[in-house]
């Protein structure tokens, strides 16, 4: 059966045959769609190559690591994952994220830097497997998209910042990015005029095909142009720093032996990766499983990914993430399955024996220069708009996590992002929508703020409120309740709760609406329910709320309570009878 043909994107949680069916994001094979993901494939490693090394640049590690993140973690995905058309390999949030965590623990680019690297991805791998034994993939929906957007804006900025040094020709010292602004202003002055005219040349080529000729390498043909110049004028000698030599040859499977004391100050940096790959890699496979009407296994891609960045490490190289640059790369380029990632690891495993060599002439300020175009366009411009049109409160929260990412650093901010997620989800369940139901001229329900004085009818209030009861808003619903009850004239004789968007309450929140009841009958005012969904009932009858407030004070539609009120008013008109 043709994939394009399933409507389903998504397959149940309870179906995991798929997970351990080996290259099932290949299967079934056909001939000619086959020669179109090999096309892709070349084309993806075309493109792709030159932004790997620039990922190097950003992770701190030997340019030759960035060939490995594109050989077995692509290998290792396309056998266990899910998803037809997700890359996984570098990409430059995990990138600033390993960055940020290591380079105050060893110097950059070292054998113990590249060590712990290592050591980070398989403790990723081991989380990535964990999340798929505990069915914890829903922790990709904790990083909303507001704030995803702002993560990686504030990481476009940090690392064009990174960047601007070796573009310039300046040396900066500094780590933090407030720091190495400040180090290339005050060096200004010592700008070599050389390095920062082929930077400016390699951004503009790279933007301009990118712009004119989307399908044309900008990248590639910028890194074989500069050594090309490299060899040709001898740039070295006019003092442009160049890469120096690079290791050929396949990667050796080794894991780097360290103690637990060594290991655990790199779990933090782990655990953030971790949640940026569930985050970036779910999205970006739900939304190209969704464009092509594909069926999709979230627990096979936690395996894929698990399996990915264990290859990564075993392979020397560090954190692999499902990218969604090179994901839309190979669509653009007519990939239809993982089998383009696998023509890519060729191309790459033929690079790594027989091309390293030119590699060496290679000048550092252009990989600065692909890691800048890589930096601007993760500056989400488009997005922020949207955001600040539709939202103005979201765009403030997305310029706080851009802001929190610059200013304190990648792995913090991870943090940050998802506390500042879940406390706006909490900031809407702790004030929700709340009102008094009044019928409308047009006979249709319109609800009025919930201001003392405000009635349904006379002697009737329906108070509506818009969430869950829990501990942290109930005090709102009691002193809401109690004020509206409290309003004068005309005296309040019934108070109905409209619990429509009320789905359960927990322990404090029984206790409080006890309380209300109480007060309220005091004052000789009935405390009524409607709408009252199954399993809001459910949660009634175990706090023994039903026979506090009584069996004939709760009703399952609104339409019965307001006639319930009627037959105890019977000189009061109900809005609906």
């Amino acid at each position: 059966m043709d994939s394009r043909k399933l409507t389903p994107t998504t397959m149940p949680p309870s179906s995991t045959a798929s997970s351990f069916s080996l290259f099932a994001a290949i299967r079934p094979l056909d001939r000619s769609r086959t020669i179109r993901d090999m096309i892709a494939g070349l084309q993806l490693a075309a493109m792709n190559i030159p932004q790997a090394l620039g990922y190097t640049k950003i992770a701190g590690t030997p340019v030759v690591t960035g060939f490995y993140t594109l050989l077995l973690p692509l290998i290792a995905f396309a056998a266990f994952g899910s998803s037809r058309y997700l890359v996984v390999a570098a990409d430059s949030a995990t990138a600033a994220i390993l960055a940020s965590g290591l380079s105050n623990m060893a110097p950059v680019a070292s054998a113990s830097y590249v060590a712990m690297a290592s050591v980070v991805a398989m403790l990723t791998a081991g989380m990535l497997l964990l999340a798929r034994i505990l069915k914890l993939g829903f922790l990709a929906d904790f990083l909303s998209q507001t704030v995803l957007v702002g993560f990686l804006t504030g990481v476009g900025f940090q690392v064009a910042i990174a960047v601007l040094g070796e573009m310039l020709g300046i040396e900066v010292q500094a780590h933090r990015t407030v720091d190495q602004f400040v180090a290339v202003v005050r060096n200004i002055e010592h700008v070599h005029l050389l390095t920062t005219a082929l930077s400016i040349a390699v951004v503009a080529a790279v933007l301009g095909l990118h712009r004119f000729a989307p399908r044309i390498p900008g990248a590639l043909i910028a890194v074989a142009g500069a050594i090309f110049a490299a060899c040709h004028w001898n740039l070295a000698g006019h003092g442009v720093a160049i890469i120096g030599p690079v290791m050929g040859g396949l990667p050796r499977l080794a894991m780097p032996v360290m103690t637990w004391r060594e290991v655990q100050p790199l779990i933090p940096v782990a655990g953030s990766c971790f949640v940026m790959i569930v985050a970036q890699s779910a999205a970006t496979a739900r939304f190209y499983a969704a464009r092509h009407h594909q069926l999709l296994d979230e627990d096979a891609d936690l395996v894929g990914l698990a399996a990915a960045n264990a290859m990564a490490a075993l392979s020397g190289t560090f954190v692999v993430d499902g990218s969604p640059t090179q994901t839309a790369m190979v669509e653009s380029s007519g990939g239809n399955s993982q089998a383009a990632q696998l023509a890519t690891a060729a191309v790459v495993a033929i690079v790594l024996l027989f091309l390293t060599g030119p590699m060496q002439y290679l000048p550092r300020c252009v990989l600065g220069a692909i890691v800048f175009v890589i930096a601007i366009r993760l500056v989400d411009v488009r997005g922020l708009r949207d955001i600040l049109r539709e939202s103005p409160g979201e765009y403030a929260l997305a310029l706080l996590t851009a802001a929190i990412v610059v200013l304190l650093g990648v792995e913090q901010a991870i943090v940050m992002a998802m506390v500042l997620s879940l406390l706006r989800v909490l900031s809407h369940s702790y004030h929700p929508q709340t009102g008094i139901l009044v019928l409308g001229d047009n006979q249709t329900w319109d609800l009025k703020p919930p201001l003392p004085g405000t009635f349904t009818e006379p002697g009737l209030v329906v108070y509506r409120f818009g969430a869950a009861l829990f501990y942290a808003n109930a005090g709102l619903f009691s002193r809401e309740v109690l004020d509206l009850a409290g309003s004068g004239a005309p005296e309040v004789r019934w108070v109905i709760i409209d619990a429509e968007a009320i789905t359960n309450i927990d322990y404090t929140a029984a206790r409080v609406i006890r309380d209300l009841h109480r007060r309220l009958e005091t004052a000789g005012i009935v405390l009524a329910f409607a709408r009252v969904a199954p399993s809001l009932a459910s949660d009634l009858a175990r706090h023994r709320l039903i026979g506090v407030i009584g069996e004939s004070r709760v009703f399952p539609r609104l339409h019965d309570a307001l006639a319930g009120f009627a037959r105890s008013h019977p000189h009061e008109t109900p809005p609906l009878a």
